[in-house]
């Protein structure tokens, strides 16, 4: 999936929230968005998913095709077929919590277009980041701890192998294990699928071991768009916030 932003602003009242004039996400990149609080990180994601609309500009997504068939470019403010190609996980409102697990895998899976058998398929590859405590608990999801909300959240944006994969804070609320099994999960992921990746974290270690591009945002604008090969944007992310 490759991504263009175009003059995108958003303000609240007198505050500019996200002011990009041009940047492009290349199919197959993983983006590490970082910044410190109210940077617009938060509100960057939620212009790309639709979920606010910007003020002037525009967010277009070009998915992958086969080697003989070009897809055409979509803009997810005037079209829902983005959503086929894309799973996103902003933050707990994303999840029906009063279902179960089960029942949200399922749902989810039905609105993708999946069957029950497929859908436990799938889960199969995610069950040592669910640990034995997500599915099968007989309780609703707003029972469960906010590191398991986390994991359903980040489980259910994967569910239907999406081309374009977008977490925000994935990495908060879990501890230092599920961390750990997160990174590999989206770099196989990513290994396997060659899906554009989107993470947006406050935790500079993490999104240096996964990213292949970091975008620094301060005041809602890209200052610095920096190549991450071989953990290659490490000295200059860690001079920006004094580590």
């Amino acid at each position: 999936m490759e991504i263009t932003i175009s003059n995108i602003r958003k303000t609240f009242g007198e505050k500019t929230a996200v002011d990009i004039n041009e940047y492009t996400i290349h199919n197959g990149d993983i983006i590490g968005l970082v910044g410190n609080n109210g940077a617009g990180k938060t509100t960057l994601f939620r212009l790309m998913l639709d979920l606010l609309k910007a003020d002037d500009g525009n967010v277009t997504m070009t998915p992958q095709g086969t080697d003989d068939q070009q897809l055409p470019t979509i803009n997810p403010a005037t079209s829902e077929e983005w959503k086929k190609f894309t799973g996103a996980y902003i933050d707990d409102g994303f999840l029906i919590d009063f279902l179960t697990p089960d029942e949200y895998f399922t749902f989810i899976g039905k609105v993708c277009g999946l069957s029950k058998e497929a859908v436990d398929e799938h889960l199969e590859r995610f069950e040592p980041f669910m640990a034995g405590e997500i599915m099968n608990q007989k309780k609703l999801i707003r029972d469960f701890s906010a590191g398991n909300k986390q994991k359903i959240g980040i489980i259910a944006a994967l569910l239907n192998t999406p081309q374009l994969l977008v977490l925000d804070e994935p990495f908060n609320f879990l501890d230092p294990s599920s961390q750990n099994i997160l990174k590999r999960l989206l770099t196989d992921y990513h290994e396997q699928t060659n899906a554009t990746i989107l993470v947006s974290s406050h935790n500079l270690q993490h999104t240096v071991d996964i990213s292949t591009r970091i975008a620094l945002l301060e005041h809602g604008v890209i200052i610095k768009d920096l190549d991450n090969h071989n953990a290659a944007a490490t000295t200059e992310l860690e001079d920006y916030f004094a580590v």
